[in-house]
């Protein structure tokens, strides 16, 4: 896997050398008072719309998987977008210029080969046998590219195992994965660098519940 150009992406973007807040999609994100002013800001597919809607301004990073729907949040405002793309960079770029967004100043993309790998090299997990996918959803799977890379720490704020839905909607679609991700959390649970600002995820997968 070549890390060494994400690394290199992400020291432009100056994330590199600074942990992360690892926004997810789920309702009614726990974010601690203050934890942004020391923390990168990293949105989940559309979860900057939540962001938007709570006035946290521009993203750090988003993380975003392909078939997401852009109308869910046209106004995507980021500083670096890693877009899961099986197309190169060059025609990922070409696309973005017929989807809606507000700023994106830097695209790199990830295969999902490549995130799954990566994945399975920080758990050491044969992820592919577990559940019903055998893939993490793109939350965890962003804790562990972050991991990856060499970031100090990850905080998941909107991150469950159990509450449905999205907070940027009202679908109200069943969580999926949820066998993935609890086996993926409950590994990156025994390290001292992940922690997770949602007291429930903290109990049930044994992550450090994160404290300002």
């Amino acid at each position: 896997m070549k890390i060494d150009r994400y690394r290199g992406w992400l020291g432009e973007l100056g994330i590199l050398d600074r942990p992360w807040l690892i926004l997810g999609s789920a309702p009614s994100p726990t974010l601690p008072a203050g934890v942004l002013a020391d923390h990168a800001r990293v949105d989940i597919n559309n979860s900057g719309r939540t962001a938007e809607q709570m006035g946290l301004g521009r993203a750090d990073l988003t993380f975003r998987a392909k078939a997401k729907p852009w109308s869910e949040h046209p106004n995507l405002d980021t500083h670096g977008l890693l877009w899961i793309h099986t197309k190169p960079r060059w025609y990922a770029k070409l696309k973005l210029r017929y989807r809606p967004h507000r700023h994106i100043e830097s695209l790199e993309v990830l295969t999902p080969k490549v995130r799954e790998r990566i994945v399975m090299a920080e758990t050491a997990l044969p992820v592919s046998e577990i559940g019903d996918l055998g893939k993490v959803t793109n939350g965890i799977a962003a804790a562990c590219f972050g991991l990856a890379c060499g970031v100090p720490s990850i905080v998941l704020a909107g991150i469950s195992l159990t509450s449905g839905g999205h907070s940027y909607n009202q679908n109200n679609r069943a969580r999926m994965q949820i066998t993935e991700d609890r086996a993926v959390l409950k590994a990156l649970a025994k390290r001292n660098d992940v922690s997770t600002t949602e007291a429930e995820l903290a109990e049930e997968t044994g992550l450090t519940l994160f404290r300002r």
